[in-house]
């Protein structure tokens, strides 16, 4: 699946969106801020103002989202009160789609050469921790990346020195200040009932993890479980821009074993009802939260 971005890719995306009769206009060609909406959370886009689009499949260099609740779009526009040029990517791309993961992290390269200084990524989760709820947001600490350790990382290959260093740290992939203003809007807005910190742990997906999976996952410190992120903020770091993660809790994983097949095996105590995940659930939970997320998404662009 090895597929390398070249800086003619990005130089020729870079110029549609700056160069010509669909060139931005000067006060929305420079955003500050860039938003990565995930499954179902594409409804971030509605609070920006003079918005200008513009479709995947018009970018060079994009792929083009083959999953429900990603719009596919490249959305341009001002955030908050005090107008803060920003980018929102209205759906990902995954690795599970069968992209490289040099493919999936494509737009946030070309977010670094417009000039984003701070990346906030939201996705739908699973809740591994049994203390969040269904419509909780876990600000995301740090992550596991899995699929990184075993050789499956954006950064494999020829390093782009351009952006960053061959062996850029993780140790502080998501800023703690970011993250103490995630909680200061939240507490401003009288919402902080339902956001956590945690660790976030990226699996590649597309299935949806066994039992056995997920209490591993919970065992090696994982709060939340989900398909994407980890590549995007592995990419925006090696770029120097600044991260804050937010993960919206849709459905509860299930880790429970199932009654022994041995008849006189002891059954074992579930503390929570548990049922298998589903997309459409996924997208019902993030359709439920939205509003909350947008509204804390502006005040804490607001805030930086």
């Amino acid at each position: 699946m090895a597929h390398s971005i070249t800086t003619t890719d990005l130089q020729a995306a870079l110029s549609l969106l700056t160069i010509g009769d669909r060139a931005l206009p000067a006060n929305l060609a420079k955003p500050k801020v860039g938003i990565v909406c995930g499954s179902g959370l594409g409804g971030l886009v509605n609070i920006l103002r003079s918005k200008i689009e513009f479709a995947y499949t018009d970018i060079p260099g994009f792929v083009n989202s083959t999953v429900a609740g990603h719009a596919g779009k490249l959305v341009f526009g001002l955030l908050g009160d005090n107008d803060v040029p920003t980018v929102c990517m209205v759906g990902r791309f995954h690795f599970y789609e069968g992209f490289a993961l040099t493919q999936t992290t494509y737009p946030v390269r070309l977010m670094s050469l417009l000039g984003v200084e701070t990346l906030i990524v939201t996705n739908a989760a699973g809740g591994l921790n049994p203390a969040y709820q269904i419509g909780d947001v876990c600000v995301i600490e740090d992550h596991i990346n899995l699929p990184g350790m075993t050789g499956n990382n954006p950064l494999i290959g020829p390093n782009m020195a351009e952006f960053g260093p061959r062996f850029p740290p993780m140790s502080d992939a998501y800023c703690p200040r970011l993250r103490r203003l995630v909680f200061e809007a939240a507490k401003k807005l009288s919402v902080p009932k339902f956001l956590h910190e945690g660790i976030y742990v990226f699996v590649s997906g597309p299935s949806y993890e066994s039992k056995a999976e997920c209490r591993f996952l919970k065992t090696i410190g994982a709060d939340v479980v989900g398909m994407s992120t980890v590549p995007e903020v592995v990419v925006a770091r090696h770029c120097g821009i600044k991260v804050v993660g937010l993960s919206l809790v849709t459905n509860r994983v299930v880790v429970h074993r199932e009654q022994r097949s041995d008849p006189d095996a002891p059954a074992e105590v579930r503390p929570q009802e548990e049922k298998m995940a589903s997309h459409e659930e996924v997208l019902e939970a993030a359709d439920a939260r939205a509003k909350d997320l947008q509204t804390l998404v502006k005040h804490l662009v607001e805030m930086i």
